[in-house]
């Protein structure tokens, strides 16, 4: 049984880290497309990921008009989801 819910934590921690990384790069894909900020998908994304960008891009030194914290952030979740899924292999 404590295998089973350790398995399914494994799956939500991949799930999620999925999620996050497929997030910043639709947010990422529709920066470049002359799409309104006021959209519904696009306000949606912003909500989704500044939480993880933000907090990356004040970190960052500026590097005029390229934004870089994008790519730290899917770094930093595909790290996040390594040590998760070590951590909870090492319970079962």
């Amino acid at each position: 049984r404590r295998c089973r819910v350790i398995s399914y934590l494994i799956l939500f921690v991949r799930l999620l880290a999925e999620a996050l990384n497929i997030a910043i790069l639709a947010r990422v894909i529709l920066s470049w497309l002359p799409i309104s900020r006021d959209s519904g998908l696009v306000r949606l994304l912003d909500g989704l990921t500044e939480p993880i960008l933000g907090p990356i891009r004040r970190a960052l030194p500026g590097m005029g008009m390229f934004d870089f914290s994008p790519f730290f952030a899917l770094l930093l979740i595909s790290m996040a989801e390594r040590v998760l899924v070590l951590a909870l292999s090492q319970l079962a």
